[in-house]
């Protein structure tokens, strides 16, 4: 009989919220007392911290991730009739943002060991376009918390005169060596969506750089190209991060490192209790950190072993299970094949992962997988 209430949960956002509950709640009288609700002083100060916590010299609060994108983008010059290179394999705002700034999203290609932007797929589609669009940039998506391989794609951006661009989305505090993504490239992106690791209680984002002009410009497209009130200086749109929000991230991110800590030692268990089965586990690539935003496996029985989970009242998401190529929306552009990102859509299941899930629980998914494929 299928159990319709999930004992596990593949995601627990009240249990992230009851963690800090006193804080919390205490940061949101503050912020209503205070009776300012738009960039005020909670904005400037997680916009300071954040900006520390991952060693960049600015970050600008945004009202949600697919926006920190589009503001990414036309703070870098893209614009109408423009390509960016991206990922298929992907949350659809990555490409969203693209066609927002008016640019053409050119898709490549993923590493099948990492989910990531492979950086040769990236070399052939700027060889094979380069005559045919005007390309402008690159995102590199650092999916599920492991970073894309930055040497390699900065290589090809030098080479060819390119904008990089990262987006952190699901990587808050990930790391390549001792470096933090978010400050190898241009610019760079992340959402402060519930579900990330680092999340608000509703939409945000934030735009990080080390250039001065860069920053500048985003700061003045997030408010209508504002420097002094109304008036427009540049034309620029609506998309500032509110001051509530602001000041839960500010609690949020005293505990990230310790929240993505416990995610490493659930990944941990799952690495030693599935090692035997014939799940394709996440290996960390070279001298990436993972930050475990999902524990994903890969599986050629994937539709079944989710089903069993979810009998046994085990919760388990695709993410994604259709590629941004093959999606209604898209795929009566230029036809194209993408042989790596159908397999991984085919094949990938993001097993229970969050902060708060119990070692007793973890250990109850794995020997459910294990029934299952053994």
């Amino acid at each position: 009989m299928e159990v319709t209430t999930l004992t596990i949960p593949q995601n627990d956002l009240k249990a992230g919220y009851l963690a800090h509950r006193r804080e919390i709640d205490e940061a949101i009288r503050q912020t209503l007392d205070s009776g300012w609700y738009i960039l005020g002083r909670q904005v400037a100060g997680f916009e300071q911290e954040f900006a520390a916590y991952l060693g960049a010299a600015h970050c600008i609060g945004v009202a949600n991730g697919t926006d920190a994108l589009t503001l990414a983008l036309r703070a870098c010059g893209v614009g109408a009739g423009d390509a960016v290179i991206t990922v298929s394999h992907t949350a659809v705002a990555t490409v969203a943002a693209i066609e927002l700034a008016g640019a053409v999203p050119l898709l490549v290609d993923i590493d099948p060991a990492t989910f990531t932007i492979s950086p040769q797929a990236v070399e052939n589609a700027v060889k094979k376009h380069r005559g045919e669009a005007d390309l402008k940039a690159i995102i590199a998506v650092h999916l599920y918390g492991h970073p894309a391989e930055m040497a390699a794609i900065l290589e090809i951006a030098r080479r060819f005169e390119l904008r990089v661009i990262e987006d952190c989305a699901q990587a808050h505090g990930a790391k390549l060596g001792k470096q933090r993504v978010g400050t190898f490239s241009d610019i760079a992106t992340f959402s402060f969506y519930p579900t990330k690791n680092l999340g608000a209680l509703g939409d945000g984002g934030a735009v990080v750089t080390n250039d001065a002009e860069l920053a500048e410009r985003v700061r003045l497209l997030r408010e209508y190209g504002w420097r002094e009130r109304y008036v427009s200086e540049v034309a620029g749109m609506n998309s500032r991060l509110d001051e509530l929000q602001a000041a839960i991230l500010r609690v949020k991110l005293k505990a990230l490192d310790e929240d993505n800590e416990r995610r490493r030692r659930i990944a941990r268990i799952y690495d030693e209790r599935l090692a035997a089965t014939p799940l394709q586990l996440p290996k960390p690539k070279g001298e990436a950190s993972h930050v475990y935003h999902q524990y994903v496996v890969r599986s050629g029985e994937r539709d079944r072993l989710q089903a069993r989970l979810k009998e046994q009242g085990i919760g388990a998401l695709i993410h994604y299970p259709v590629p941004v190529h093959l999606q209604p929306a898209y795929r009566n552009r230029a036809p194209i094949s993408l042989p790596e990102t159908e397999r991984a859509a085919r094949e990938v299941l993001s097993l229970p992962m969050f902060p708060q899930l119990t070692e007793e629980q973890t250990e109850q998914v794995c020997q459910t997988i294990i029934n299952q494929v053994n």
